[in-house]
């Protein structure tokens, strides 16, 4: 099998916190235009009934957004916010993915059979305390994710502009906008992703059905992200409609839950499923699998260093 050996040494917190930010910002440049797709996708319709937005829909389905952004904004529209997302996954990455082993062996005082529990709180810790770090970072990439090139006046026309302009016209709490239902969207996120992958893996090695290799690490990886995706999409949709409103259209994240439902019904919260799936899916086979990678490399160049005769 093509890849990096596992090594006899385990990667250390440094090695985990870097792979993960590392694999995660590839596994965005790869599939940042379906995260695009899901974003229109979802705050279409927010301010119509669900038969007028039906009627009036612009984007349908994960290819029609697509083209239809391409023929309308150019192809440079599909990465919109992309700098911002970057930015996102390597400080947002690293903390949610990078440290879950080290506060899953602090919550297990060390063992190396953690229970469900454990996995799951440490999934919560780490998700909710990534939000703390990196919110104002997935403010601006939602916002420019939103925003439609074409038709009209832009609200934003680059990163720095964007991150200024959130701040002098909305405060600072601008920048944490969302941040609740954030939190509760990335402890669950976090949980289904990470310990659906660990659980997968634990198990599939456990029973000598694959070894600790590539195919593993694509599987497991594959049922992390479907299982994710039919868990936090709801919130993720009012995560993402309630960053993007103006100031004083929601009054919170519970106020623009409660009017998704009474204005376009209980479908408006899986609003994108499709993109989002093709995007957590796709996003977390090429994170993990790289991920996975990176550890090994990491941890042998280390030891090539350490050793060079």
């Amino acid at each position: 099998m093509v890849g990096f050996k596992a090594t006899d040494v385990p990667p250390t917190a440094t090695v985990k916190f870097l792979g993960a930010g590392t694999a995660a910002c590839i596994a965005d440049l790869i599939t940042f235009p379906l995260d695009t797709a899901k974003v229109r996708l979802q705050i279409q319709g927010e301010r119509q009934g669900p038969m007028q937005a039906a009627a009036s829909a612009q984007y349908r389905g994960v290819l029609g957004t697509i083209l239809t952004m391409v023929r309308t904004e150019g192809p440079r529209s599909l990465y919109s916010g992309l700098v911002a997302g970057l930015q996102r996954q390597m400080s947002f990455a690293s903390v949610r993915i990078g440290l879950y082993d080290s506060v899953k062996q602090f919550y297990t005082k060390g063992s190396e059979h953690a229970g469900i529990g454990s996995r799951l709180l440490a999934g919560s810790t780490t998700g909710a305390l990534a939000v703390a770090v990196a919110q104002p970072t997935d403010v601006v990439k939602v916002r420019f994710q939103a925003q439609a090139r074409a038709g009209g006046g832009r609200r934003y026309q680059s990163t720095v502009e964007a991150y200024k302009t959130i701040a002098r016209e909305e405060g600072f709490r601008g920048l944490w906008k969302g941040t609740s239902p954030n939190v509760a969207r990335n402890a669950i996120v976090n949980c289904a992703e990470l310990v659906t992958y660990d659980l997968i893996k634990d198990t599939l090695l456990k029973a000598n059905l694959m070894t600790d290799d590539l195919p593993c690490h694509f599987t497991s990886a594959f049922g992390a992200g479907f299982c994710t995706t039919v868990i936090a999409s709801p919130v993720d949709v009012v995560k993402t409609r309630y960053m993007n409103s103006a100031l004083g259209q929601y009054r919170s994240a519970g106020h623009c839950a409660l009017t998704m439902l009474q204005k376009e019904g209980p479908r408006a919260f899986y609003k994108g499923f499709m993109p989002s799936f093709l995007r957590l899916g796709s996003w977390n086979v090429v994170m993990f699998v790289t991920y996975e990678q990176l550890k090994r490399a990491l941890m042998a160049a280390c030891a090539s260093r350490e050793a060079p005769f």
